[in-house]
Parts: structure tokens; C-alpha cells; sequence
């Protein structure tokens, strides 16, 4: 059978239907059927029965291709033989209370975002070790229907693996093969994606007693049939009238469904709700933010209010619960860490001080009734976006010759924290990385000892490490009680702060306060070049009780992924530049890497099936940096295609080969604007373009880099801006903001970027 090109696919055809050939061409004959058999599953679920392809208008002789493929499928493994196999081994997702407080005995299965509720996210097993790993392969791989990025940690149980990707899509896959099982697609409208912050990034999804659940980005929190992929209830988790974004993971405590949301930036009050597990009933709500005090009943929102000055709640305050969440059944203390406040600027937020309660702080509540129990705040009247929304780890630790039950955190300020995590007592805190807006953490107050400097104003910018990327962001560390050590994925990176004397409150940009002109790279190439070769990854390894680093490995590439550690002595670690790795735990060696094509940002898990030990990751490059500092990121020109991948000992699969994206052509462009009108348009191209685009319109290869855009010679460009002939795919008109004058500001702007560029590749043979 003669294969179609790429040509031949009528543009009326489902976007999904697309995918699948353009990636069945990519493949052996035997993948591609493979991918052709998935692709059912696809097409099917939304109306039902499979001649629904060939019923599809123009697809003509290509739907007869794909019914002739589809009809070899009869005894692949996603079919109901499948799933049968999969019921005769137990109930889909029998996960309770018992299970999950037991996990660390449950060696086989990853039940929760870290593997047990202590979110240490190290595994007992120990066939794959620091001995034979050099035998490790690629087991099998599965491609998705998305170039977005990927956060997801996937969770197996009974031999099936769940997790979520960009757009919020959740697959249910076979563990052991790849197969897939179901999936599912809440359907996000596209044009939500203006309110996130990151991208339409998801982390996962959370199991209990036969039902998968997760939260989609435009604020829903939807349980599924673990056994079909169906819904069983959906519920609305915010209102609709405030920029709410979900990007997190759920957590399951006492019955109950833990979801927090994102939004610092756009003007959110936060909070975490749970929800009654069966029924997708509201059961408690806690704020991180009072309201407005004249209201405020509760005594501590009322206690909260008065760390806060002028009119904050009018346009939220901030202070998401947008990532950690854990719970200690021992205790039942549920532990949320709390977002930044917003604006960033102290000023704009609370213009006569405070320290702004609970945002940047680690917050413990009652699992069954949300009731407040203890809290630290980590960064009083926080102006960095030093988020306390980073992941937070369980152990018992010798602490001053006794004992003691802490919580570990390492939050995007750079300082790691012991704390009492029946308490909240602060233990002790030393940075983990390179720190300049604060000498020390005073062990009696519990406050930093800020270093002056570091409070900026309009007139005075301050250079800070870190930046708000964080030394420490989402990406999850893991802890290992045979080596004692903490593996935390690093960011190195400083940035400029500087007060907007102009800031006013958008409802499309992000609200940051900060003159984002100043923060943005220097078009000098040579102090350019020199900024972006001191922007760097590590890997790690901290010692909490010495608070003291044991070693560490330089990543050539910032925003490497999370971490996993096994009782085989080894950490696994995905890269930047599109490597998985494993390092000798207890030294740092080096022992194994494996190319995975993207990124790898998401965190990597361990489980078994039919004893086989099998590590699972998911790729795909993604998240702020990549989008917004492309440059700093150096991307490279791989194809960016999500996937899953497992690993075992003996795999015997392989992926395609690595697909470079060709390197386009800058055209020469004709710059008839002022200096006056391009500075203008780098002003609001910095506010309301670069978290999508980049900085001084550099994409990190995610969304488009606009330097190369063919609207930037005709009136197809304002079509885009303030007429949203995008909006289907996520770009929203801004017209309600934004003049024809503005928009035409910012396309001058950028053709003075494109032009910059086309010079500098005179010079060196390339764009810069």
C-alpha cells in the first residue's frame, strides 16, 4: 500500500485524525499501526462506532486508509481483550484510606503525586541498581496529540498508568506495554489559556475507590470511571467573573478531594477546597487571603487582614495554592504552601506595609474540617514572587540529638527549611543555593535578615537572586532515608526588579508592578551573551539535618526536571537538553543517560509489574522558561513532541529518529517606525506579549517567535491582535486593551527585533 504524503491530508480533516499521519509516517510499520490502533480510541469517543472516520467529510481516500489499518487492530491489545485482562486482576483504582496511609509498603504501585503522603518520592525497589543500570532500556514509548508542556507524575496501580497532560487530557495506559487503555479530553476552551500563568501545563491527577480525579484549567475538578475513562460528576471550583486557573494535582485525604488553583498574577483570591470524594460536594473552603475586613467574620481572616493595608481584596490579593499540598494521617494535618502576593510590588499590594498573611507560607489545617492550625510564613511582604507553593516532604529526622517529625521545604527563595511539622517551630534554615536578598534566617523570629538592597523602587532597580523562576520550583525533589539526602532540581538565575511607575491593573496581562523593560535582556550581544552563559541547572544533593549541600551536578541547560530516588542507590533525573539520567545516589557519579528528544521537566516514577521493575517519565518541553525566556533557556531545534516513557532492564524498543525543526529564514523587513514609537511597543510588548513569546521577542520554541511571523507585513497582524481570528487557538483579541496604534507599536517593535537579528546573522552566519 503506497503511503500517503503529508500533502494529500484535506484541511477539513479532525485535528486528531492529522496527528495520527503525520506521526504514522514518522514510524516503522509496526509502530505506525500501533499508533493507527490508539488513534481509534481517539476518533471514536466522540461519536460512537468506528465507521465514523469514513463518514467524516473530505477525508476521502484517506479514510478508506485508515478503516484498512484499523481493521488489523482486531487483536491489538486496546481492544476489550485489554481491558478483560485488566478487570481479572482486581477493581481499576481500588485506592482507600488504608492503601494510601500504608503505601510505603505497597512496593509495586505509585498510589499519589509523591508515592506516599510523606511526598519523599523514593521507592524501596531495588532491581534496577547502581550495579546493573548500565542494562536499563526503553521499554516502550507513547506519543501524544500535543507540543505543549508536560508536568504530569503519573500514578500506576493494578498494572495501569494514569496521568494527565497539556490541555488537561488524562490516559489511562498499560504499565507494562504502552497500550492505551482510555483516554479522556474535558474539552478546555482554548481561549482560557490567557489566564495562566505557564502554560496550559497539568501535574496530575489523584485515585481513590475506582475513580480518577483531576482539575482542568479553566477551574473544574471532574472524577472518572478508572475503568472506562467516563465522567462520574463535575464540578465548578472557582467563579468565572476572576482569572482562576488549575494546574495542580489533587490530593485525596479522609475521603476527601483536595484542589487548590492558580492565578497570582491575574488577580485571584486563593484558596483550598475540599470536596466530597463520591459526590463532587463543596465540604470546606480555607482562605489564604482575608477579604474585605469590613466583612470578615472568620477570626483568622479577621487576624490575616490586619498584616494587609490598602484595598487589596478588590482585586484579589494573590496567595494560590496553585502546587504543594500534603497530609500527615498521623497528625491529620493537611500542609498547603502558599503563592506570592499580587501585584509583586509591595507598593501596589499593600502600599503601607505588612507582612501580608498567609501568602508565601506554609500553612497546616484540619483534614476533616479546614479549620487553621499553625502557619510560617517564609517571606514576610514578599516582592520577589517567592512562592512557598513548592513541593514539601514528610520525615522523621535526628534533629539536636532527638528525633524529630519535620517538613522539608526548599521554596523558590533559596533558603531550605526544617520545620516542626506538628508545630510549625522552625528548626533551622540555610540557603541551598546562591542568595543575595538575604544574609540569614533569624532562628528566634523566624524572619529573614533581608539585605537592603533587595527592596526595589522606580527610580532604583535591584539585581536579586534568585529570580522569580525560583532557585527551586515546582519541579519535585525527593528525599532518601538510606542516604539521608534531599535531591532538589535547581535554577540559577538572578533578575532585575524595578518599580513600573505606570502599572495599572489589566484584565489580559499579568500584574506584576515591575518594570518588565528593565528585567529584560540587553540587546548588547556581548553583556547578552555573558548573562545567558551564567544561567545554569544543577542537580543537587542537600543534607537537611547538616543543612550543608553533599554534592551537586551542573546541568548546561536550565529547568531539569524533577527527581526520583530508589533503594538501589540511584537518583533519576530528566534534563533540558532532552536527557534522562541516573546518578549513584549516595557520590553524585554519573552512571546512565538515555535521550528522550524534548525536555524533561515532569517527575520520573518506579513500579513493577509481574515483578519487572519498570521507571516511567513523562517529556515534553514546556512551563514559564521555556516559554518566556527562550534565550536563557537555549532550546534546542528538536522537534518538541510530549511523550511517556518506560524503562526497564533488557527494553528493547527504540524511538524514531530525533525530528529537527527546520531553522527559518529572517526576511528583510523595512523599519520605518520612530525610536519613540518602537520603545513604546517594547514597553507593551514586554507586558502583554513576552510571557507567551519571550523575552525581546525570543520564544523558547513552544508558541511562535514572532520575529519570523508573515503578519508582520499586512493587516493580518491587527486580525490577530484586536480582532482574535486566533482565538481558537489561544489567542485571544485585545482589543479591550489595546489600541490599533498600540498593537501597531508592538509589530514595530518586534520588526526592529527581527532586523537587529538579520544584521547579527550577517555577522555570524545565523540569527541570534
Amino acid at each position: 500500500m503506497k503511503e500517503p504524503e503529508l500533502s494529500q491530508l484535506p484541511a477539513a480533516a479532525p485535528v486528531r485524525v492529522r496527528v495520527l499521519l503525520r506521526r504514522w509516517l514518522q514510524k516503522d510499520s509496526k509502530q505506525r499501526l500501533r499508533n493507527i490502533c490508539d488513534a481509534q480510541i481517539w476518533v471514536d469517543e466522540v461519536p460512537a462506532g468506528a465507521p465514523v472516520i469514513a463518514q467524516r467529510q473530505g477525508l476521502g481516500s484517506i479514510a478508506a486508509l485508515l478503516l484498512l489499518a484499523l481493521a488489523g487492530c482486531a487483536g491489538h491489545p486496546l481492544q476489550k481483550s485489554e481491558n478483560a485482562n485488566l478487570r481479572a486482576r482486581g477493581n481499576p483504582a481500588d485506592v482507600d484510606e488504608a492503601r494510601l496511609v500504608n503505601a510505603e509498603k505497597d512496593t509495586a504501585n505509585w498510589l499519589t503525586y509523591g508515592r506516599t503522603y510523606s511526598q519523599q518520592r523514593f521507592s524501596p525497589l531495588k532491581k534496577i541498581d547502581d550495579r546493573n543500570i548500565q542494562q536499563l532500556r526503553l521499554a516502550w514509548y507513547y506519543d501524544l496529540d500535543t507540543d505543549r508542556g508536560q508536568e504530569a507524575t503519573p500514578l500506576v496501580d493494578n498494572g495501569v498508568l494514569y496521568f494527565t497532560t497539556a490541555w488537561d487530557k488524562v490516559y489511562a495506559l498499560n504499565a507494562a506495554t504502552g497500550a492505551l487503555i482510555w483516554s479522556y479530553d474535558p474539552q478546555v476552551p482554548p481561549e482560557w489559556s490567557v489566564n495562566g500563568c505557564c502554560d496550559v501545563v497539568n501535574r496530575g491527577v489523584a485515585l481513590w475507590k475506582g475513580k480518577v480525579y483531576f482539575g482542568t484549567l479553566d477551574g473544574r475538578l471532574i472524577a472518572l470511571d478508572a475503568g472506562t475513562g467516563k465522567p462520574v460528576w463535575e464540578t465548578l471550583t472557582i467563579d468565572r467573573k476572576w482569572r482562576y486557573t488549575i494546574t495542580g494535582a489533587p490530593l485525596v485525604a479522609k475521603g476527601k478531594i483536595l484542589i487548590g488553583n492558580a492565578g497570582g498574577e491575574t488577580g485571584v483570591r486563593g484558596y483550598v477546597s475540599a470536596y466530597d470524594a463520591e459526590t463532587g460536594k463543596l465540604v470546606w473552603r480555607f482562605y489564604t487571603v482575608p477579604g474585605d475586613p469590613s466583612r470578615e467574620t472568620d477570626p483568622v481572616m479577621q487576624k490575616a487582614a490586619k498584616t494587609w493595608t490598602g484595598e487589596w481584596w478588590k482585586t484579589g490579593g494573590g496567595g494560590a495554592v496553585w502546587d504543594a499540598m500534603t497530609y500527615d494521617p498521623q497528625l491529620d494535618l493537611v500542609y498547603i504552601g502558599v503563592g506570592n502576593g499580587a501585584p509583586w510590588a509591595e507598593k501596589y499590594r499593600s502600599p503601607h506595609g505588612g507582612d501580608n498573611l498567609f501568602t508565601c507560607s506554609v500553612v497546616a489545617l484540619r483534614a476533616e474540617t479546614g479549620e487553621y492550625v499553625w502557619h510560617y510564613q517564609e517571606d514576610p511582604a514578599d516582592e520577589w514572587d517567592y512562592d512557598s507553593a513548592t513541593q514539601m516532604i514528610l520525615a522523621d529526622l535526628p534533629i539536636s540529638g532527638r528525633s524529630r517529625q519535620v517538613l522539608l521545604h526548599a521554596p523558590k527563595n533559596g533558603f531550605f527549611y526544617v520545620l516542626d511539622r506538628a508545630t510549625g517551630e522552625l528548626l533551622s534554615a540555610k540557603p541551598y543555593t546562591h542568595v543575595t536578598w538575604a544574609s540569614e534566617i533569624d532562628l528566634k523570629t523566624g524572619r529573614p535578615v533581608e539585605n537592603p538592597q533587595a527592596r526595589y523602587g522606580a527610580t532604583k532597580p535591584s539585581q536579586v537572586v534568585p529570580g522569580p523562576g525560583g532557585a527551586h520550583n515546582w519541579q519535585p525533589m525527593s528525599f532518601s532515608p538510606p542516604t539521608g539526602l534531599v535531591y532538589i532540581p535547581l535554577y540559577d538565575a538572578g533578575f532585575v526588579y524595578k518599580l513600573d511607575p505606570k502599572f495599572k491593573w489589566s484584565e489580559l496581562a499579568p500584574n506584576f508592578g515591575i518594570d518588565l523593560v528593565a528585567a529584560g535582556l540587553p540587546q548588547d550581544p556581548a553583556v547578552k551573551e555573558a548573562i545567558l552563559n551564567s544561567v545554569r541547572g544543577r542537580l543537587v544533593a542537600w543534607d537537611p539535618v547538616r543543612q550543608k549541600e553533599a554534592w551537586s551536578v551542573k546541568r548546561p541547560v536550565p529547568w531539569n526536571g524533577g527527581t526520583l530516588v530508589t533503594a538501589g542507590n540511584l537518583v533519576f533525573e530528566g534534563t533540558g537538553d532532552g536527557q534522562f539520567e541516573a546518578y549513584r545516589a549516595d557520590t553524585g557519579e554519573k552512571l546512565w543517560s538515555s535521550p528522550a528528544g524534548p525536555s524533561i521537566m515532569a517527575g520520573p516514577v518506579t513500579y513493577t509489574v509481574n515483578d519487572e521493575q519498570f521507571v516511567a517519565v513523562l517529556a515534553g518541553r514546556g512551563g514559564v522558561v521555556p516559554l518566556a525566556a527562550g534565550e536563557v533557556s537555549k532550546p534546542t531545534n528538536v522537534q518538541n513532541v510530549g511523550r511517556m516513557l518506560a524503562f526497564r532492564l533488557g527494553g528493547n524498543a527504540s524511538l524514531p529518529p530525533v525530528q529537527e525543526q527546520p531553522k527559518p529564514a529572517l526576511a528583510p523587513l523595512r523599519l520605518t517606525a520612530s525610536k519613540a514609537t518602537i520603545e513604546k511597543g517594547e514597553d507593551l510588548y514586554q507586558r502583554f506579549c513576552s510571557l507567551c513569546h519571550g523575552d525581546v521577542a525570543f520564544s523558547g520554541g513552544v508558541l511562535p517567535d514572532l520575529r519570523y511571523s508573515n503578519t508582520l507585513t499586512s493587516d493580518q497582524w491587527f486580525q490577530v491582535v484586536l480582532s482574535g481570528i486566533l482565538k481558537p487557538t489561544g489567542m485571544v483579541s485585545f482589543s479591550s486593551e489595546l489600541s490599533r496604534q498600540d498593537a501597531e507599536a508592538i509589530r514595530a517593535y518586534v520588526i526592529f527585533r527581527a532586523d537587529e537579528s538579520l544584521h547579527a546573522a550577517g555577522k555570524s552566519g545565523e540569527p541570534k
